[in-house]
């Protein structure tokens, strides 16, 4: 077995999403996973502090969040307010975690302004997606952990049959 995967915690049933619901993801490598250790948990948000249910928020103005990272756009929520900073630090704090616990994978929630890999969301709060990745997604990627999204767990599953 190599390596560990850090996956979100709404995946695994956590009630950590920004409206305090979860999203579970359910398939047979997810248990399997978990029965021999392999799941690492966080939401990010979580981490940086930040309260169950949240305004949600969205990188501004069409940007991802590699932009975010270099400094060049930021995250808001609906209600005006900015939280960059609670993105930033949450993506930190996920990435200190994947590296202090030999994560070399991560299985996120796509779309999220956090976690999303293949889409996030536009920034207009209109429900626009746009191709790109979240903050913590972008992190990891930039770190060399192999970031999957929750539609891509089969892609992840055959990785690791070529990885182990």
């Amino acid at each position: 077995m190599t390596g560990k995967i850090l996956v979100s915690a709404c995946l695994m049933g956590h009630a950590v999403r920004y409206d305090g619901r979860s999203k579970p993801l359910i398939h047979p490598a997810i248990d399997r996973w978990r029965e021999e250790g392999r799941l690492v948990t966080i939401c990010p948000e979580m981490s940086a502090g930040m309260a169950v249910p949240r305004p949600p928020a969205e990188i501004a103005g069409g940007a991802t969040g590699e932009d975010v990272l270099a400094g060049t756009a930021r995250v808001m929520e609906i209600t005006g307010g900015d939280v960059t900073a609670e993105f930033r630090h949450a993506a930190e704090n996920a990435l200190a975690l994947a590296e202090e616990t030999g994560c070399r994978y991560a299985l996120l929630i796509d779309g999220s302004p956090s976690c999303g890999s293949g889409f996030i969301y536009d920034g207009s709060f209109s429900g626009g997606r746009q191709n790109g990745m979240g903050v913590t997604a972008a992190l990891l990627t930039q770190a060399g952990i192999e970031v999957y999204s929750d539609r891509e767990i089969e892609k992840l599953v055959e990785r690791l049959k070529t990885a182990d």
